[in-house]
């Protein structure tokens, strides 16, 4: 898909074709280029026009990469353009790529329009070979001042020793930089296993009688780079490159790959990215952190990005450089230690932390590096939150004049607000946390403790809660990510690998725990004495940063609390409480959809009431047959005669009048969509090959089985080999004499009951399955009948409508709305058939592979499938309304309550959506936030 033209995108050509920009300098470009630029190098660019110190740099495009994965080379004309903004960046900083007297070195970034932290390439050091480490030794080794160089936060981690230079000097920092290169490169660009390096890592530490690269000396480093060669030469037939220019030929190309990479197309279907977008790929001249005490890197962020809460916060590490922190191999220090540790640089960083929060007028993701006192601006990005801090931020920044309530509904989401409605650990648990860590991502999590990625995926697939616990993550751990309920990890900080994507997924994680020692192979950690192992029990508190041993029992959040009426928002000392009260206030004000609910019982639509449902949208009937009703059930299928099908159907009369005169009650005059029975009838009678047996058995014992036997006979008769394709809905209620008829005077006696008795009613009876205008023609006027004889002089009004999820039925809507008063989309049912497949049987047979082939970015029946059940809810709206233009339209399947359906079904035009009880505030928020979209907020 070619990337999407925005303004300032200075086109020279067609892409593909010679002429065409492929490389842009950064102060070409700005920060709404994402779609050319990726977000990285989109970013770079602000900063870099905003005249915040980046180190010089320049962005191949998200159209090169398209264009190699789609040739498998590079474009024409995108060599020549590397050349150039190459040689412009040597200009720049007075270096040579590769120089062997002073080199300068660039690291070779990825950087897609979204965040996708850790899951492609990153090489570094790209420009070193066996002269120009020789080269940066000098320069390492001249002391502050004396290596002005240019370098990206994903660097190198434990450079230089705990003195910095002078602990080994400039040598040690430079063959350490180079054996780092050889690793990466090898890793990244030849895929050479990464074990194999650490093997000579391990061996090299073993021979020194060393546990830490620290202790390795210039000396040590330099074999080591040795070792390294040869690993990589025996697994890749060649010599390590010595060129500079085909290093970073090879990087680039490597980058482009891991677009398709495992983990990338894993965390790219987890968080719903397209898969076409490619990724740009940043230059950029490296600076270094590891030179000695007066250097360092960290992560900041504008606002706490687990509360939301305004400061200071972030991680810090002096003489280190950044995959130190991000990868949380060492345990930082809290930010405002650099305020003791560099004063300088700490104020320089606030100062620009402010500004890039202003301009951004969000929270702002900052990596940043110190190179002996000189503070280098890395990366920003608008930075990824907690379900909790979305909210929070939003309605601070509202206060603060940043932006508007429109801008701040925009930016929160129902996933999120979904999350916020989950339980949380009971305060007065009595359980005595046995560790604390760093409360990386909010939530509440209990489950069995697994120690590998593939563990976890496989008791997960079991059906078991399960918690990963590492040292520290990477991200050759998402697919167990993503299967736990939560993630603890003894090392790292809130910018850690685990931190940052367990909040992208909305993952309770608590990072940093330090009294646990964890012990991978044998699946096992200790703390405070006691020794836990795989499978034993675990629960981790994301908010506070406590591990308990067992599971702690849960209680309700404050969201659904607020949501039930039992917190005053406007009293409220809970500043989450009060932002999701604000802004839901203003998404009711902007929606236009009405948000119902789907219950079937008085409790369910009680609680509904509470969440700010507006009505039933579906009121299942045959939910109500079920349990003790079964057998009333049995004996009206079994009717042989008329007399015993009426005596059926009169026991259940009552018992159906009761169940809608509690929901109509506990609806209080709001609209009440009733569906006719729709059971496939297997539901109601025992397995053919069950009874069978039972039957064969009893008649061997000699015992009296007529009933049975009957049963039997009546099962056979009706036995269907796909049931949910067979005798059920309308064509259900015209084979059964009276059994809809039965259906609607319940309904509309109910009604009358409810009003007489001095609330209101208002039913609407949907006739589900229908195919033909002709069936609907049929029930309506025997339902008309039994109303009018009902109603009388009651004033109630019942509607007659009909549930659309047979494909033949959207496609003929305009002349079943002139029999209907209303339409209701079922697209569970209309997706099962538009697709051809039962979600019974091939979600667990095969999904799993459409989702890995691309084939479906999705589940159709997660999040409507626009391009086809889409098209036939729009195809039977439009025709529909033209038909009958007061028809009333909504959709009761499970898609009511998806946000990205809701906003679909606001764009078709439906009147209202029907989801499950604990999904109407979701649904809420998104209808909302589709008026904000359609108006263009997301262009801001």
């Amino acid at each position: 898909m070619a990337a999407q033209r925005t303004a300032g995108h200075r086109l020279a050509g067609q892409a593909g074709q010679p002429g065409h920009k492929y490389v842009y300098a950064f102060a070409e470009g700005n920060k709404d280029l994402k779609d050319l630029l990726g977000g990285k190098g989109a970013n770079l660019a602000e900063m870099t026009n905003l005249g915040l110190p980046v180190p010089p740099g320049f962005t191949i495009t998200t159209e090169a990469c398209q264009a190699y994965l789609a040739t498998g080379r590079e474009p024409d004309g995108l060599a020549a353009q590397i050349a150039d903004h190459l040689a412009a960046l040597e200009r720049a900083m007075g270096r040579r790529l590769g120089d062997p007297q002073d080199p300068l070195l660039v690291s070779v970034r990825s950087g897609a329009k979204f965040s996708m932290p850790g899951m492609m390439e990153t090489v570094l050091n790209v420009g070193l070979n066996d002269r120009s480490v020789v080269g940066l030794a000098a320069q390492a080794g001249g002391g502050p001042g004396g290596a002005a160089t240019g370098r990206d936060a994903g660097g190198a981690a434990d450079g230089a020793g705990p003195d910095g230079a002078a602990s080994g000097g400039g040598e040690r920092f430079a063959w350490d930089s180079y054996r780092r290169l050889i690793q990466m490169f090898g890793k990244t660009v030849c895929e050479v296993p990464g074990e194999e390096f650490e093997h000579a890592l391990d061996a090299a530490k073993r021979a020194k009688g060393v546990t830490s690269d620290l202790d390795l000396t210039a000396d040590d480093l330099r074999e080591l780079v040795g070792a390294y060669k040869k690993v990589f030469a025996t697994h890749t037939g060649r010599d390590f490159p010595q060129d500079p220019r085909e290093q970073l030929d090879l990087a680039i190309r490597a980058v482009f790959g891991s677009w398709n990479a495992e983990r990338a197309v894993l965390y790219r279907r987890q968080e719903r990215i397209p898969a076409d977008l490619g990724t740009a790929v940043n230059v950029v001249a490296m600076v270094f952190g590891n030179l000695g005490p007066d250097s360092g890197t960290g992560v900041a962020f504008t606002r706490d990005p687990a509360t939301g809460n305004q400061g200071i916060y972030g991680d810090y590490l002096a003489n280190a450089q950044g995959e130190d922190v991000v990868a949380g191999i060492r345990n930082t220090v809290p930010l405002q230690e650099l305020a003791r540790i560099d004063r300088r640089s700490y104020d320089h960083l606030l100062d620009f932390m402010a500004r890039l929060e202003r301009h951004y007028r969000d929270l702002c993701d900052i990596e940043f590096t110190i190179e002996r006192g000189k503070l280098w601006m890395l990366q920003t990005r608008v930075g990824k939150r907690t379900a909790a801090a979305a909210f929070v931020i939003a309605g601070q920044l509202v206060d603060e004049g940043l932006i508007d309530l429109d801008e701040a509904l925009h930016r929160v989401t129902g996933a999120q607000l979904a999350q916020l409605m989950f339980p949380r650990f009971q305060l007065d648990h009595g359980i005595d946390a046995v560790a604390t860590g760093v409360g990386a991502s909010p939530g509440a999590a209990s489950g069995k403790v697994v120690f590998t990625s593939a563990r976890a995926v496989e008791l997960a697939g079991e059906g078991e809660p399960v918690i990963l616990v590492r040292r520290e993550t990477n991200p050759d751990d998402l697919n167990g990510m993503i299967a736990a309920r939560g993630i603890l990890t003894s090392r790292g900080g809130k910018t850690s690998h685990a931190a940052v994507v367990a909040r992208g997924m909305g993952k309770t994680c608590v990072s940093g725990a330090d009294e646990i020692d964890v012990n991978v192979p044998q699946r096992r950690f200790t703390v405070a004495g006691q020794t836990v192992t795989e499978g034993d029990v675990v629960s981790v508190d994301g908010t506070t940063g406590k591990v308990y041993l067992g599971e702690v029992p849960v209680m309700p959040s404050e969201v659904v609390r607020y949501f039930e009426g039992d917190v005053d928002p406007e009293r409220s000392d809970d500043a989450l409480v009060r932002a999701v009260h604000r802004i839901m206030t203003h998404a009711d004000a902007r929606r236009r959809l009405a948000v119902r609910t789907n219950a079937d019982t008085g409790a369910d639509a009680a609680r509904a009431r509470r969440f700010g449902a507006e009505g039933i949208g579906l009121c299942r009937t045959e939910h109500m047959f079920l349990g003790d009703r079964r057998e009333l059930v049995e004996r009206l299928i079994l009717a042989r005669t008329d007399t015993e099908r009426a005596d059926a159907l009169a026991a259940l009369l009552p018992l159906q009048r009761a169940d809608f005169e509690e929901i109509f009650r506990e609806m209080a005059g709001q609209p009440v969509t009733v569906r006719l029975i729709d059971p496939p009838l297997h539901e109601f009678l025992p397995p053919l090959e069950q009874l069978a047996v039972d039957v064969a058995v009893a008649q061997e014992r000699g015992e009296d089985v007529a009933r049975e036997e009957a049963l039997l006979a009546a099962v056979r008769r009706m036995h269907e080999e796909n049931p949910m394709l067979g005798l059920r809905g309308v064509r259900l209620g015209l084979v059964i004499p009276g059994l809809f008829a039965m259906q609607v005077r319940a309904i509309t006696e109910a009604a009358v009951t409810v009003t007489r008795a001095g609330s209101v009613a208002r039913p609407e009876i949907m006739v589900p399955l229908v195919g033909a205008v002709q069936e609907l023609e049929t029930v309506r006027a025997e339902a008309e009948k039994i109303i009018a004889e009902v109603v009388g002089e009651s004033g109630v009004e019942v509607l007659i409508g009909t549930m659309i999820e047979v494909p033949r039925a959207a496609l003929t809507a305009g002349q079943i709305a002139e029999a209907a008063q209303f339409f209701s989309f079922g697209t569970n049912d209309l997706t099962q058939m538009g697709w051809g497949f039962s979600r019974d049987d091939v979600e667990g047979a095969f999904f799993w592979r459409y989702l890995e082939l691309g084939i479906f970015g999705i589940s159709p029946f997660e999040s409507i499938d626009r391009d086809g059940v889409g098209r036939l809810v729009r195809i039977a709206a439009e025709e529909g309304r033209a038909a009958r233009p007061d028809l009333k339209l909504g959709i009761c399947g499970e898609h009511g309550g998806d946000p990205d359906s809701v906003h679909f079904f606001h764009d078709v035009g439906l009147d209202y959506v029907s989801c499950s009880p604990f999904r109407v505030p979701v649904a809420r928020l998104e209808a909302g936030r589709a008026v904000v979209s359609s108006e263009g907020s997301d262009s801001r």
